[in-house]
Formats: structure tokens, C-alpha cells, sequence
């Protein structure tokens, strides 16, 4: 089986029909299923004494859970062609190349029509910050981060590690991003239970993110502005693997981006990437989106020769 041709298949699949309405009401969504394991698991096991041990125990059963699942499955499918279509079949869901994209087009549109309150509610739906008294450029910054960031997370690092590892791969991937995003956090009651899984989401985004940040700035028009941006900046981030996308989209596009913003009650006084750079326009929210078709296109080209190559 081409473990990188499995993964065409799945971007081909979601690109033409993303994830069905009619199939998230009849079935779900796999990440919905990991979410309500991680959320049972949580209940049960997040008290004192032991919340670290138990947290890391936690993390180990998700991703086992869905890596060897998803083995399980390979270990029935038929060889050849047929076993790789089915492999990308599978894996489609796992891949979010349409609905990352839908999702910032939902910010786009009202802002361009100058509807600051539709835009706002839409950003409210891809960021974890309060959106409520962002002015045009908060918004497109907000929805311009969040389309880099988790071209990384949604689609990049899925697919790598599914190139990779194949269907397990990419499952276990799953597994671990949708831990760190509902228990990675550092609050009161995740910051110990939640240590192990934001921990290995670090580690299983390093190489992705660079990649992502890559990508971007060689589909940019200015590359080499993209790639100086990157390597000066990416590292003044809070994260470790998002500064990277962040940074290359931001010098592509010659603007800034991060900087202070408000989650709930608290400022976090977060440096500014590319700072110098005008603010993001309505225009750039536009233009942010074209790259990300770009980096897209490559990326496919990319997974292309790896399976025709056998890299």
C-alpha cells in the first residue's frame, strides 16, 4: 500500500465533498468520537492526588486507542490499489483542506462588506479569544492567524505523519491534536492533567509547522521576505511549532501579526510577529487566502511525487 497515495485520495475526497452535514448527523465526526473518550476519561480521572500520572495515562490510551484502531483496519483491507483508495477513504475525515478554508472565507465575506458584527461572529468560531471588541484589523489578524496555525494542526501534520505512518499515523495524529485542544491547556484544572498531551502535541507538530511556514512562504510572492520573517521571528512566539506558519504568512504578506489580545477576563501581552508591518486589512484576509490555496496546491504536488517516487 502507498501510504502517500492513501493520502490523495483523502485530500481529493475532502476537497470535493469536505465532511457532510447529512454524514456528521448520522454518524458523527471521528474527532467528535476521540472528544467524548477524552472527555470521559477527564471526568473520571482529572482529581488530585496523581492528576500528571493520570493525565499521561490518559494520553497514552487515546492515542493507542486510535492508532490501533486504525491498524486494525489496515490489517483488513485488501492489497494493491484497492486497499489505497480504501486507506484514503478512511483517512478523508482526518484531513481538513475545505472546511479550514470555508471557515475563514465565513470571516472573509461579512468584512468585506463591511458587516463588523457578522465578521466578528464568525471569527468567534475558529479563535479562542473574545472577538467582541476587535475593529476590522483584529479581526482579519484573528482569522488570518487561525488560517495559519491550523493549516499546520488540520491539514499539514496529518497528512506528514500519515505519508509517514499511514493510516495509524494519521489517526494517532488525530488523537493527539484533539487531546492538546481539549485538555493542553494551562488553567487550573488542566495545567498538570493536560502537561502530558500538550507536551506531545509540541513534539508531533515541530516538523510540520517548519514545513507549513515553508510552504507558505514559497507559494508567496515574496519569498525570501517570507523566509526572514520566519527565521527572526517564529521563535518569539508562545508556541513553539505556530510562530512558524504565523511569521512566514505574516512577511509574505508584509504585515503583523500576534500581539496583545483578550481571552475572557485576561490581556496576554504577546510579542508582535513581523512587528513594523502595518496592521492586516480586509484585503489581506483576502489575499491570506489565495496563498493558502497556493501552499495547498503545493502540498498536493508534493504528496504526488512522494507516491509516485516512493520516497
Amino acid at each position: 500500500m502507498s501510504f502517500a497515495a492513501a493520502m490523495l485520495v483523502a485530500m481529493a475526497l475532502d476537497l470535493a465533498l469536505g465532511w457532510p452535514d447529512a454524514l456528521f448527523r448520522r454518524i458523527g465526526h471521528p474527532v467528535t468520537w476521540l472528544g467524548a473518550l477524552i472527555a470521559g476519561l477527564e471526568r473520571r480521572l482529572n482529581r488530585t492526588p496523581g492528576q500528571r500520572i493520570k493525565g499521561v495515562l490518559t494520553a497514552l490510551v487515546v492515542i493507542a486507542t486510535a492508532g490501533g484502531l486504525a491498524a486494525g483496519l489496515v490489517w483488513l483491507l485488501p492489497g494493491g490499489w484497492a486497499g489505497t483508495v480504501l486507506a484514503g477513504v478512511l483517512a478523508w475525515p482526518l484531513v481538513a483542506l475545505r472546511s479550514m478554508h470555508d471557515h475563514v472565507v465565513a470571516v472573509a465575506r461579512p468584512l468585506a462588506a463591511g458587516d463588523l458584527a457578522a465578521a466578528r461572529h464568525a471569527v468567534s468560531m475558529i479563535v479562542g479569544r473574545d472577538p467582541s471588541g476587535l475593529d476590522e484589523a483584529g479581526v482579519a489578524r484573528a482569522a488570518i492567524e487561525s488560517l495559519a496555525e491550523n493549516t499546520s494542526d488540520g491539514i499539514v501534520a496529518p497528512l506528514f505523519w500519515g505519508v509517514l505512518l499511514g493510516l495509524p499515523g494519521i489517526a494517532a495524529y488525530k488523537a493527539i491534536n484533539t487531546l492538546d485542544s481539549m485538555i493542553g491547556h494551562r488553567t487550573t484544572r488542566y495545567e498538570a492533567f493536560g502537561w502530558a498531551s500538550a507536551r506531545i502535541d509540541d513534539g508531533v507538530n515541530l516538523a510540520p509547522a517548519r514545513l507549513t511556514g515553508g510552504l507558505f512562504a514559497l507559494a508567496s510572492a515574496a519569498p525570501r521576505r517570507a523566509l526572514a520573517c520566519m527565521a527572526r521571528d517564529a521563535r518569539h512566539h508562545r508556541s513553539p511549532n505556530a510562530g512558524w506558519p504565523e511569521a512566514a504568512m505574516a512577511g509574505a504578506l508584509g504585515i503583523r501579526l500576534s500581539g496583545p489580545r483578550v481571552y475572557g477576563d485576561r490581556v496576554a501581552q504577546e510579542p508582535w510577529v513581523n512587528a513594523g508591518a502595518p496592521d492586516p486589512t480586509r484585503l489581506d484576509l483576502g489575499r491570506a487566502l489565495g496563498l493558502y490555496r497556493r501552499a495547498m496546491a503545493a502540498l498536493a504536488l508534493v504528496v504526488a511525487l512522494v507516491a509516485l517516487t516512493g520516497w
